[in-house]
């Protein structure tokens, strides 16, 4: 949640971060007139709560009609007391209710816009000349078919649509860019994490993704637990409630984990292979570091989920994503979106998002600095790798004429030292 000083000394920031997000404006004042209430009804209990302490001093020392007139207050007073302290209650709760629904504010530097307004930052790589080869390039679904290591066909008998196994040597691929993806982290200094696939609602609503992500979240009634779509979640709550000495700063961990996702609202987009499922891998970076920092640190993992592409020997470009197509956590999100030759454009592959004091905010996350000076942290997220598209990428830009695939040279060490995956007999 954003900071309520900041909201009352200057909403008109608010409003205009609002605005260009395409969010509820309105919201920002129905904040500040429940902020106000909180506030006034607070000072209210106080001052009949001052007044009942000192009554409760003057009556035994009364008497007669004076203390007759004393009790007669202290009775009213009491009432009053109570219906200041419901007045108080409910404003709070509106309060809290309302600045769980505001989005974090954008970053300046973010550019305004919609889905479709990004700004390109740099294209790396120069896509394939397949036509110049002398072949026409084949999609994932039929690479993985040949190879025998993708089966979408039984993927959907057993799990329905967007579903899909990986066998052979696509399960190997797998792992293989799991344990790539975990030896860069590592070697970078991130903590490795194996997270929690189920998470208790405080930890889904304190990443932000009740709000406008809350359609493509499995929920399950009975045990009151989400599944997460991404290893954010969990990664953001591990320190749940916790202060943090400014010395460990920055933390950072690397999470592997299972993603769940509805893929609500996308009837009819990629309903071939294995772009937009419901199930994948990940591996995640997360970071905890000072709010001075953040900016330098969103720029640190950029170049992390660079270093990975180009390992990849991957063509890729990354985008600077606009206003009103952020998360509701993100106060500036670059996204890498990878060549994929089959469908002409580029496809988004990982992405990093500067989150500010949002989640520390709303998780209870705080620094503890010199002087014992206590304050709420930043927190950042990257995707260092996600599974199935990558997998895509790498098919679909590596392979041959023959249906083979070379692989990248840097990937061979976790693939047992195979250079080339071949076609199945």
């Amino acid at each position: 949640m954003i900071d309520l000083r900041l909201l009352r000394e200057d909403p008109d920031r608010v409003r205009a971060s609002q605005r260009v997000r395409g969010e509820d404006v309105d919201l920002v004042d129905a904040l500040l007139s429940a902020d106000e209430r909180r506030r006034s009804s607070g000072s209210r209990f106080d001052e009949l709560r001052n007044e009942q302490k000192l009554l409760g001093k003057q009556i035994p020392k009364a008497q007669g009609d004076e203390k007759a007139a004393l009790l007669q207050r202290a009775s009213t007073l009491a009432a009053e007391v109570k219906a200041a302290d419901a007045e108080q209650a409910e404003a709070k709760e509106e309060a809290d209710r309302l600045v769980r629904q505001l989005a974090n504010l954008i970053d300046p530097a973010a550019p305004v816009g919609g889905e479709e307004d990004f700004l390109t930052l740099e294209e790396i790589g120069t896509p394939r000349d397949f036509a110049a080869e002398g072949f026409e390039p084949k999609d994932h679904v039929e690479l993985g078919r040949i190879l025998g290591a993708i089966d979408t066909e039984r993927g959907a008998k057993v799990a329905g649509s967007r579903s899909y196994y990986l066998t052979g040597v696509g399960a190997l691929l797998e792992l293989a860019l799991v344990n790539m993806a975990i030896a860069q982290a590592t070697a970078a200094g991130f903590i490795p994490m194996i997270t929690p696939a189920l998470v208790r609602p405080a930890a889904m609503d304190g990443t932000g993704f009740l709000g406008q992500a809350a359609e493509n979240v499995y929920f399950l009634e009975e045990e009151d637990r989400y599944l997460v779509g991404t290893s954010e979640v969990p990664l953001a709550a591990y320190h749940m409630d916790e202060i943090i000495d400014v010395e460990k700063l920055p933390l950072r961990y690397a999470g592997y984990s299972s993603c769940f996702r509805r893929e609500a609202g996308t009837y009819g987009k990629d309903t071939r292979g294995i772009i937009r499922v419901h199930q994948f891998e990940k591996v995640e970076m997360f970071v905890y570091t000072t709010p001075e920092e953040a900016e330098a640190e969103h720029r640190r993992l950029l170049q992390w989920e660079k270093d990975f592409l180009n390992a990849l020997e991957l063509p890729y470009r990354v985008i600077d994503v606009a206003s009103g197509d952020l998360g509701a956590s993100a106060a500036r999100k670059f996204d890498i979106e990878a060549w994929i030759p089959t469908q002409g454009k580029y496809r988004e592959v990982t992405s990093t998002s500067n989150t500010t004091e949002y989640q520390s905010r709303r998780l209870s996350i705080r620094m503890r600095e010199e002087g014992n000076k206590v304050r709420p942290l930043a927190t950042l997220n990257g995707t260092l790798v996600a599974v199935p598209r990558t997998i895509v990428a790498i098919l679909e830009n590596h392979q041959q004429a023959d249906g083979s695939v070379v692989v990248p040279e840097a990937l061979r060490p976790f693939l047992g030292g195979r250079a080339v995956l071949e076609p199945v007999k």
